[in-house]
């Protein structure tokens, strides 16, 4: 089979059913790159839980205007509390933030973001958050909805919950801290920096033990800390040092123990370890290479495929993508992050009887982006479920056929040498 070697990037934050239109103003599942967070507190209302929301905003995300010698944008966040079966809505908040800079290049970078938070007193329990962010300017609109345990955390002898420390600034007022919304490290971490808060009713002594848990090689690393405790909160910052982050998941937990090392109190947070450099989605490079297939050559990924060690390997990935790099003097890479994020778009959405990104959905939608229009015929007499993808700038349609009735959609015209960027 002839392979493709050109992908058409239409940049597209939409969603409709089961295939992004290009034309929509709602972002898809895998575009949606707000990141959301919270973490629990002891509250000053009798009988509530403190939780603080975190949202961050890659500036990528955000419509920019040039107004004087700056740019301006901005977007608004709705956030919608619900029971843990979604049935009842508790209370829904929302509020405008605004963003300047003064660097265009910092518009379009998915490495600078604006981090805002709300703080609610909720009893404690289970609940479901639905966040929503719309651009000010374009009106686009990202969703998200994620679940929240409000726990009962004792103001005599207790925890809250843990936040990722993503930077310590220094400022007149004192330190800042910027928290790490996502979670997450990279495998070219040494360290681990976060901060929570202790409870206590009185001055003592307490020994603080860490417990950093590598699900994946299931490796623990301990630490412990003891310390005197004063009346009231008490907030503590730590860092983890010399860790070994493998590609994977981690739970980190604090304990809270007596001299006696009895447990008075614990709280844990999971973390997600990525590969440096790349989409989050990448967990499995020699998965991510034979993704190449739509946009590399055969010789291209057998280079690839052929390097010597891991590492190697890495460099040689890095090195194909460097080079389609829009903008060489920039370190983001628009195309690369836009190929995977149709490969997770494909894998969510178009799943049939394998993998969505190596159906025949999959592939034209990685190849080509979202079409402009869907014409879909689940239910027409005397014809099995079809649908019609248009493509008004390449001015051609694909036709896809179900032909077993299981969602298993495949092209009806699978001519491959008539295509746009095949060969």
């Amino acid at each position: 089979m002839k392979k493709i070697i050109l992908l058409i990037l239409i940049f597209a934050h939409t969603l409709a059913a089961q295939v992004e239109y290009s034309s929509s103003k709602n972002n898809p599942p895998g575009s949606t790159n707000f990141l959301v967070d919270y973490a629990g507190y002891k509250s000053d209302v009798p009988g509530k839980t403190r939780i603080d929301v975190f949202v961050q905003v890659p500036y990528s995300n955000i419509s920019f205007i040039k107004k004087d010698n700056e740019f301006q944008g901005g977007f608004s966040v709705t956030l919608t509390f619900m029971d843990e079966g979604k049935n009842n809505v508790i209370f829904e908040r929302n509020w405008k933030e605004r963003v300047n800079t003064k660097e265009f290049s910092q518009t379009l970078s998915r490495s600078n973001f604006f981090v805002t938070f709300k703080s609610y007193d909720i009893a404690p329990g289970k609940y479901v958050v639905k966040s929503m962010i719309e651009d000010s300017d374009s009106r686009r609109i990202a969703v998200k909805e994620f679940p929240i345990t409000a726990r009962e955390i004792s103001p005599a002898q207790g925890l809250s919950d843990i936040m990722i420390i993503s930077e310590i600034l220094q400022d007149p007022a004192g330190e800042k801290i910027i928290p790490n919304v996502s979670a997450s490290v990279t495998n070219k971490d040494n360290s681990l920096s976060f901060f929570f808060d202790l409870y206590s009713e009185k001055k003592q002594s307490v020994v603080v033990e860490y417990v950093l848990n590598d699900l994946k090689k299931e490796v623990s690393l301990k630490q412990e800390d003891p310390r005197t405790i004063s009346q009231g909160t008490n907030t503590i910052t730590h860092t983890i040092n010399n860790v070994n982050f493998s590609v994977g998941d981690f739970i980190l937990t604090v304990v809270l123990k007596d001299l006696d090392r009895k447990t008075v109190a614990s709280a844990e947070k999971r973390i997600s370890s990525k590969i440096a450099g790349i989409p989050s989605t990448i967990v499995d490079m020699d998965k991510a290479v034979n993704q190449m297939m739509y946009i590399a050559s055969p010789d291209e990924l057998d280079y690839i495929k052929s390097a010597k060690d891991y590492e190697e390997k890495m460099n040689r990935f890095m090195a194909f993508w460097d080079k389609r790099k829009p903008n060489q003097k920039s370190d983001d890479n628009p195309i690369l992050y836009e190929y995977y994020r149709r490969i997770d778009y494909a894998n969510k959405n178009f799943k049939g009887l394998g993998e969505g990104w190596r159906s025949d959905m999959g592939m034209i939608f990685v190849t080509f982006g979202p079409p402009n229009a869907v014409e879909r015929h689940p239910l027409d007499m005397n014809s099995k479920p079809y649908e019609i993808w248009d493509y008004n700038d390449l001015n051609r349609s694909f036709v896809f056929l179900d032909q077993t009735g299981f969602g298993d959609y495949r092209l009806v015209d699978p001519d491959f040498s008539r295509w746009p960027g095949f060969r």
